[in-house]
């Protein structure tokens, strides 16, 4: 397979030596920008399928653990998936440390690139895909050249050329990117989440925080005060530099007033205020005049797996929140609508479910399914009806009933607050499943919502 890559130009290492490990989408595109602008790029991953992809791309696979291996590299671009300090350092991690070669990411190398353009970066432990796409969307459609990408899902070094690059990181790509990178940071909230890889809570607020260094002295941090980590770092910010910080919340105006009048209809909750209210931030920061970024809220056509209407089905809408795997991700939904025919379970995190106990009186009934609906039940009991589903398909057609049974049906809403695994390989798939079944069913009346009709 060929992979072919028209990225943003990369010349920092022509005419040098450089090794790339961990070959997934970021790291793929790394190997091609680096390599189409004359440096010469070793690649390596501890999976066969993937070295032998590489390798068909004319790539030089080699251990970053054998002996000599790192002799004149100048520098490993390490996927973010790959420990860098927690559980543990991965081999190649501390082969790269013993023989003094520089470990980044690809963000790093982005933004040591193309250093002219303007960077905007989001984080947040929930919220951060949908302020990224959004923010992306009212920028391009008032006019500006921007290019969107990051852990949303499009690697940054096989983005174009661009004079704003607006970029979702996660804590692995921060902890990947030394350098004060953007001169626009965006720290939605901070709640427990991948707590093994950055040696607890601590460590992972640091890595969320880095977003924050001032790239410029213009730099401006957009910070969401309605969690009480976030909250104490705005208040450390404050106090130090007033004028760089904008604080935003679930009541913030005059985002407030559009969603509440109805007018951004893939934005709904206190949530979804919080996540436009950035985005407004953001967009006023670069300069655009506030009709250009209240059409763009207003146009917004939401993301995939996220809050994402599919179909209204005589009466009944069916609403696709895959993507919130986590209790903090499902609260967000939740809080959007009332009535609501609540799709739960999954792969369970341990992390337990009371950022969920407020929204309970939203749900008339709960459809469990997966390896959690006994935790989930246990949970509930006694506070939401319940009935164990077992799977996707089952539930949905059990919540539709339930609905059509309704004087006043809310919504049928999938937002597990679990993982996939145990049913789906991933929330993607799992999300697409739903769309499709949910499209399949038979109506006497139908609106589908941005999504293609099932075969």
């Amino acid at each position: 397979m060929t992979i072919q890559n028209d990225s943003t130009t990369i010349t920092l290492y022509a005419g040098r030596r450089v090794i790339v490990v961990g070959l997934g989408r970021s790291g793929m595109a790394a190997a091609h920008a680096l390599r189409d602008c004359g440096a010469t790029v070793l690649c390596w991953d501890d999976g066969e399928t993937a070295r032998t992809t590489a390798a068909s791309n004319r790539f030089e696979i080699v251990n970053p653990t054998d002996s000599g291996a790192l002799d004149g590299v100048a520098c490993m671009i390490l996927a973010p998936g790959i420990p860098l300090t927690h559980p543990r350092p991965h081999p190649a991690v501390k082969a790269a440390r013993d023989a003094g070669v520089e470990i980044i990411g690809d963000i790093e190398l982005l933004v040591r690139a193309r250093p002219a353009a303007r960077y905007v970066g989001i984080t947040g432990t929930n919220g951060k895909s949908t302020t990224t796409a959004l923010i992306g969307h009212i920028l391009t459609s008032a006019g500006i050249n921007a290019a969107i990408g990051g852990n949303i899902g499009i690697p940054a070094l096989s983005l174009p050329d661009a004079d704003v690059y607006v970029l979702e990181m996660s804590s692995y790509q921060l902890d990947l990117t030394p350098s004060p990178a953007f001169d626009i940071a965006v720290l939605l909230n901070i709640t427990p989440d991948h707590l093994d890889r950055h040696g607890g809570m601590p460590g992972y607020i640091d890595a969320k925080r880095r977003i924050l260094r001032p790239r410029t002295a213009d730099s401006l941090a957009v910070i969401g005060t309605d969690s009480d980590i976030t909250a104490e770092i705005a208040a450390d910010l404050r106090g130090r530099n007033p004028a760089g910080i904008a604080e935003i919340g679930r009541t913030s105006q005059p985002v407030a007033d559009l969603i509440a009048a109805g007018r951004c209809p893939a934005i709904a909750g206190d949530h979804g205020i919080q996540n436009a209210a950035a985005a407004f931030a953001v967009a006023k920061r670069l300069g655009l005049a506030e009709a250009d970024i209240v059409r763009g809220l207003e146009t917004f056509p939401g993301l995939a797996h996220r809050q994402e209407r599919v179909a209204t089905l005589d009466g009944i809408t069916f609403i696709n929140d895959s993507k919130a795997t986590n209790a903090e991700a499902a609260a967000r939904a939740l809080s959007a609508f009332d009535g609501i025919y609540w799709i739960a379970g999954g792969r369970d995190k341990n992390d337990g479910y009371a950022p969920l106990d407020p929204y309970l009186p939203r749900i008339r009934q709960a459809f469990l399914i997966g390896e959690a609906a006994d935790a989930i039940d246990l949970w509930i009991a006694g506070r939401v009806p319940t009935t164990r589903s077992g799977d996707l398909s089952a539930a949905i057609h059990a919540a539709r009933d339930a609905a059509r049974n309704d004087d006043n049906p809310g919504p049928v809403l999938l937002s597990p607050a679990c993982a996939s695994f145990d049913q789906f390989p991933n929330f993607e798939i799992r999300g697409e499943t739903f769309k499709n079944i949910v499209l399949a069913l038979p109506a006497r009346t139908r609106i589908v919502h941005g999504a293609k009709e099932a075969a």
